[in-house]
């Protein structure tokens, strides 16, 4: 934002120097308003305004422009992370990978890895293909990550959570191949898919039966939009998970080992309560992590989606961007600004 501001001001001083020295020039012409030179110094004025607006949106607009050129949201890799079986026969899960510009499978990048919401019944990767994308313009390794589903695998919340926790510890056992630092590796997701990522740092068990249990699934940070905190009695779809909620519940299973967390929330969520998220993070910071909680006034769950608006999307990309620069995982400034859009 800064470099944009000093861009502007430098597009500003050559307008002011522009009119001083038409002014000046018509001043020394024939005291007349129809004075040739007097047009043409009015039209060098004009001009010059045109080159401020021109080059202001320039700037602003055409850089990272959601969806086209730089933004675009479509993938740079897909891969089968696992195969697992269902009750439906085996499925084949897929990661799909944003890369940073000059990246290279030799380097050591943090890493985030998104997963959807749905309500643990539906839901599609390409839900967190926005965030993916922006935060490897930002310079990190971003994965969206399927997992299997009530709906489609006849399958449930708890199977969702294996598959959360095996697609962190493939990232991190092929972080060599993938340009990532194994010790850097973030996770986020939104509404059920929030869950997902919080279950993975704070929840014990829910591992892939056959999976290498020396990787480690613990993210070193996480980004929650509207999460699913509490499975408990009066909680988020008690009824699902009734015989292993306090094991599945995050807000049930915080401690000293908690990564640091930011959570996103519409105050208007009439699945998450505000309440709930306050407890959470009371709960966070009692244990010595740091939690913080960005409140949106009036917003609906959600919110935050590019298909409900690319405004609101962007202003919490910004929250985002600034608690992972203020925990060392971004440089420089932020990509995206309101006036974008």
């Amino acid at each position: 934002m800064m470099k944009m501001i000093l861009k502007i001001f430098t597009v500003l001083l050559f307008l002011v120097a522009t009119c001083v020295k038409c002014i000046r020039q018509s001043a020394a012409s024939v005291s007349s308003c129809f004075n040739w030179r007097l047009k043409l110094n009015l039209f060098k004025i004009g001009f010059s305004a045109y080159v401020l607006i021109f080059s202001v949106s320039v700037l602003e607009a055409t850089p990272l422009k959601i969806g086209e050129g730089d933004f675009i949201l479509k993938p740079d890799t897909t891969t089968i992370y696992k195969t697992v079986d269902s009750p439906l026969g085996p499925v084949e899960l897929k990661i799909h990978g944003f890369l940073p510009k000059g990246y290279k499978a030799s380097d050591k990048r943090p890493a985030i890895v998104f997963f959807h919401g749905g309500g643990w019944y539906g839901g599609t990767p390409d839900h967190f293909y926005p965030q993916s994308r922006y935060f490897a313009l930002r310079g990190m390794v971003c994965f969206s990550a399927q997992y299997r589903l009530i709906n489609a695998n006849k399958t449930s919340p708890r199977e969702c959570v294996v598959d959360g926790k095996s697609a962190i510890r493939w990232v991190r056992q092929h972080a060599s191949e993938l340009g990532v630092d194994p010790t850097r590796i973030l996770a986020g997701g939104g509404s059920a898919g929030g869950h997902v990522a919080a279950a993975t740092a704070l929840c014990k068990g829910f591992n892939d039966v056959g999976g290498d249990l020396n990787i480690s699934p613990r993210p070193e940070a996480l980004i929650l939009f509207n999460p699913v905190f509490d499975n408990g009695p009066k909680g988020f779809a008690h009824s699902l998970v009734k015989d292993y909620w306090k094991e599945i519940s995050p807000i049930d299973n915080i401690d000293g080992n908690a990564p640091p967390t930011i959570v996103i929330l519409g105050t208007k969520d009439k699945f998450i309560p505000v309440a709930t998220a306050e407890r959470y993070k009371r709960i966070m910071e009692e244990a010595g992590v740091r939690c913080y909680l960005h409140l949106y006034q009036d917003k609906l769950h959600g919110f935050y989606n590019i298909w409900i608006g690319k405004e609101d999307m962007t202003k919490t990309l910004l929250e985002v961007d600034a608690f992972l620069s203020s925990l060392g995982y971004l440089e420089g400034e932020p990509l995206l600004s309101s006036i974008h859009l």
